[in-house]
């Protein structure tokens, strides 16, 4: 292919990042009727916009997030009619489980905060949450549940706003890795991808956890650490909830055909393989390590020798450096697997054992906050980022894309993003985050 903008002209925007909120934002930005391309390295959704649990919830959010949250809601809604395509939306309700008191203390704020926001959250206790969930027992004295959360299928809602963007004139690429920025002084004026050049006004990175890489050719420093998290899906069985369910022990959902996914996110469910990027910006991310340091496996081994090579001089990465991340398909955790089988099983004896169909790894783009970066950056005029969702982007993706394509068409946004700015790690304007679940 020749230069890709060689006939086209520039863009109003180009979107770096095939997931959910890249294809979100390019799908309500083609909607106001500006001209916009999206570049994705590898193929569209093959990442965390594909591996995530489905869950899409307004409790238990961070309080910047609640009101993103709750205009999604109201998106979701709809989301299947207008994009005329299935997302598996399922408005059956969202179960946050507590094992003692202790682990019940703080839904008491959550439920007054959801409350303030109009949000049908409340506390229940374990009779309640078995007339929910009948045949369920185990460890748990009550939760926090919201009964109008739902779930959607990950992978059909993101290739669903792909569609619909593209039929709204959006130039989608894929196998075209961003690699560079066109700069004119300090504004960025567009990228060099792999196949040409593509000059855009704004530059808009959702690339999940390469939005770091492609932050440093700019000069600039966006504190995201990579998390890997596992899930299984079990063969389809008897209907048992449509509530999407979280848990210390177990995170589960059922899905339409029947099949139940599982995670968690108790001791040692999230692994962190260190690499170089790992010794970046520790002093952002010392808190919450210190703070989760119990949920956190540390590897230390292949990825980060595979970094160090690609470091030298001699690497291809030098020229490439994201040709060895297409299509990745990362490492499953088989001890996590083990243990969210074991622990749902505890739930549900009268099952006996289940059969696992599948399991699959994704890699969370997570910064010391749990907050997402969203905006402009002030030091570099026409360049924009929407990542750092840390493992809850999937059910803000459709309102964050809304968002931003709100504040580009219209100067700002019916939200305040403000909390989520680029420039809050630097200002040391941001605190670690709150309980998880």
């Amino acid at each position: 292919m020749a230069g890709l903008n060689s006939s086209e002209g520039s863009y109003d925007v180009v979107i770096i990042g095939g997931g959910i909120v890249g294809c979100a934002t390019a799908y309500y930005l083609a909607k106001r009727g500006l001209k916009v391309t999206l570049l994705e390295k590898g193929r569209l959704a093959w990442e965390q916009s594909s591996r995530n649990w489905g869950f899409v919830r307004r409790q238990n959010r961070a309080s910047p997030e609640i009101p993103i949250a709750v205009l999604g809601h109201r998106l979701w809604r709809e989301l299947s009619s207008e994009l005329k395509a299935e997302t598996d939306w399922v408005e059956g309700g969202g179960l946050s489980l507590a094992r003692t008191e202790a682990e019940m203390a703080p839904y008491e704020a959550a439920q007054e905060e959801a409350k303030a926001h109009g949000i049908d959250t409340r506390i229940i206790g374990r009779e309640e949450i078995q007339g929910l969930i009948p045949g369920m027992e185990g460890q748990f004295v009550g939760g926090l549940y919201t009964a109008s959360d739902g779930m959607a299928h990950p992978l059909k809602t993101t290739l669903a706003l792909a569609e619909a963007a593209r039929s709204n004139g959006v130039a989608i690429r894929e196998y075209c890795a961003v690699e560079g920025f066109l700069t004119e002084g300090s504004h960025v004026v567009g990228v060099c991808t792999e196949q040409g050049e593509v000059r855009g006004k704004i530059t808009l990175c959702a690339a999940g956890i390469f939005a770091r890489n492609l932050s440093r050719m700019l000069g600039l420093n966006l504190p995201v650490r990579a998390i890997r998290e596992s899930v299984a899906a079990t063969a389809p069985m008897a209907p048992l909830t449509n509530l999407t369910v979280f848990g210390k022990e177990v995170c589960f959902r059922q899905t339409r055909v029947g099949s139940i996914y599982l995670s968690r996110t108790n001791l040692g469910s999230a692994d962190f393989d260190v690499t170089l990027e790992a010794f970046r910006n520790i002093r952002h991310f010392l808190p919450s390590f210190l703070k989760y340091r119990d949920i956190l496996r540390i590897h230390v081994g292949k990825p980060l020798w595979e970094d160090i090579l690609r470091a030298m001089p001699w690497s291809q990465a030098r020229r490439r450096p994201f040709f060895h991340a297409v299509d990745l398909e990362p490492a499953v955790n088989s001890k996590t697997v083990a243990a969210c089988i074991e622990a749902f099983m505890n739930h549900f004896p009268a099952l006996g054992p289940i059969k696992v169909e599948r399991t699959w790894a994704g890699i969370i783009d997570s910064t010391p906050d749990l907050l997402p970066v969203l905006g402009p950056v002030a030091a570099r005029e026409g360049i924009w980022f929407a990542t750092g969702h840390s493992g809850h982007g999937f059910g803000i993706g459709p309102p964050v894309g809304y968002l931003l394509a709100e504040w580009i068409a219209e100067g700002r946004p019916s939200v305040d993003l403000h909390p989520m700015r680029f420039e809050r790690f630097a200002e040391g304007d941001y605190s670690p985050p709150g309980p998880i679940g």
